[in-house]
């Protein structure tokens, strides 16, 4: 089959990627490897610079039917209970970005993405298609799938995640474990009973773990992510993170994780990766976008962020340079890669904070912590405000 744009993965980023391209005019295909288009895990955060593309995409009033607007960042000590600091998200912070701070489930971001696109004569969304092999012949693009189907196209995104296909073509390197593992799940807020705190984005922190809770939906579920450092994983076992660590670890904990922790679900946990960055995305036609080009760890609550304004700029690009492929891709990835490779480190050096566990260290950390004002925004402001995207001062929630 030819097609002009083919995006490989249907996730929220390759989505969001194919609409934007779609709206400069260009015909997109989008395959998805999985039977249908859905997006698996719990809850998301959304940062103003990712709200903003989503309302230049027309999305936001959609959006605004699923999403919560904390009123606050909070991190709490996990072991004293004690708050160490706070990011005030309304009036001074909604006049800096224009845009509010979101979270929501992703599903639920998933499924505006998915009828937006469906909305679009110039869309194409293929399931069941799961690519084998990617050779850039010049002129056009071969893409072939596992079914034996056969795709041409001019230019091709590469946005099938952290186990990337399309980004062993340009380079041979392997997602790296710091022996970290999360488990997520979302429950009906009714069960949380006193434990919830509806108004805010809650980070609880302490050595070698980090807790965190939000209310998404509407307030209907509530969002857990428990996270800590496997113990088997420093030792070398094969098979590290079980629900035994996961209580043995946060038995330290105070009464309130304690009993939040409860409500974890224990049938699955996610072993997480990132890689390091790299300098360049392109192969003649073919380009990366979001965890395919540059998968990071969720401590800053950045990696859908990037990967939503990779989209915008791609689709930017699309519309400034339109067939001249080199051009588009050259000019995406000169802009993208800077700002996405000092996120990539920025949330490693953050991991390294949270988690710390040398008592000079902790100590150190949380002075500073305590000493800062809700209302400054001089942490924030190179990622919610260092972006190219005009915002529309929809600030209004």
């Amino acid at each position: 089959m030819d097609v002009e744009i083919l995006v490989i993965g249907g996730g929220i980023g390759g989505l969001a990627a194919a609409l934007s391209i779609a709206r400069t005019g260009q015909s997109v295909c989008v395959l998805e490897q999985a039977p249908e288009f859905a997006e698996i895990g719990a809850g998301l955060q959304l940062g103003p610079n990712a709200v903003a593309v989503l309302d230049n995409l027309g999305l936001y009033d959609e959006i605004k039917r699923y999403a919560v607007f904390p009123e606050r960042l909070v991190l709490m000590d996990a072991i004293s209970e004690r708050e160490l600091s706070a990011l005030d998200l309304t009036k001074e912070f909604l006049h800096r970005y224009g845009y509010p701070y979101a979270v929501m489930h992703r599903s639920d971001l998933h499924a505006v993405l998915a009828n937006a696109c469906r909305q679009e004569e110039n869309m194409l969304l293929v399931t069941d298609k799961k690519v084998v092999g990617i050779h850039d012949l010049g002129s056009e693009v071969k893409v072939q799938c596992e079914d034996g189907s056969t795709y041409m196209a001019k230019a091709v995104i590469g946005a099938d995640g952290l186990w990337s296909t399309t980004r062993k073509l340009l380079v041979e390197d392997q997602p790296i474990a710091d022996g970290f593992v999360a488990y997520r799940g979302a429950v009906p807020l009714s069960g949380m009973n006193a434990h919830a705190r509806l108004e805010d984005v809650v980070m609880w922190i302490g050595p070698d773990m980090h807790f965190v809770q939000y209310p998404i939906r509407g307030n209907e579920l509530y969002n857990q992510v428990a996270v800590f450092k496997s113990k088997r994983y420093q030792e070398g076992a094969a098979d590290w993170g079980g629900p035994d660590e996961l209580d043995a670890h946060y038995s330290i904990c105070c009464p309130t994780i304690q009993k939040a922790i409860e409500y974890i679900h224990r049938d699955k946990h996610w072993k997480m990766f990132d890689r390091e960055p790299i300098d360049n995305w392109t192969l003649g036609r073919i380009s990366l976008l979001g965890d395919a080009a540059h998968p990071m760890y969720q401590y800053m609550a950045q990696g859908a962020c990037q990967a939503i304004e990779d989209a915008e700029c791609l689709g930017r690009m699309f519309g400034q340079y339109g067939d001249d492929i080199q051009n588009v891709f050259a000019n995406y990835q000169n802009e993208r890669i800077p700002r996405t490779a000092r996120v990539q480190r920025s949330v490693r050096t953050w991991g390294h904070i949270i988690h710390a566990s040398d008592p000079t260290t902790v100590l150190l950390r949380n002075t500073i912590l305590e000493r800062r004002d809700s209302n400054d925004l001089s942490f924030v402001e190179w990622i919610y405000g260092g972006h190219n995207i005009k915002l529309a001062n929809k600030a209004s929630v």
